[in-house]
């Protein structure tokens, strides 16, 4: 079975966006983080077994973490 994939873009309270950036960084199943510019803080590309772990990251784990404050969630499809 394929993963399911998605981008994760985060904002992030200004004082408190470099802290979640490392946490999100620690988080099983976040395969890269990063830092950007523009109307979100943080982008995440997070690897999960389905939707429904995904959905588990982004809300247990992502939006838990102190100075996150809205994230939007972007699950990878692929186009044939």
């Amino acid at each position: 079975m394929t993963p399911t994939t998605a981008y994760v873009l985060i904002e992030a309270a200004s004082d408190k966006a470099k802290n979640a950036l490392k946490a999100i960084s620690k988080i099983p199943g976040v395969k890269m983080a990063h830092a950007v510019t523009g109307p979100y803080d943080i982008i995440a590309f997070v690897e999960a077994a389905d939707v429904d772990a995904l959905g588990r990251v982004v809300l247990s784990k992502i939006r838990t973490i102190s100075g996150v404050t809205k994230t939007l969630t972007c699950v990878a499809i692929e186009v044939r």
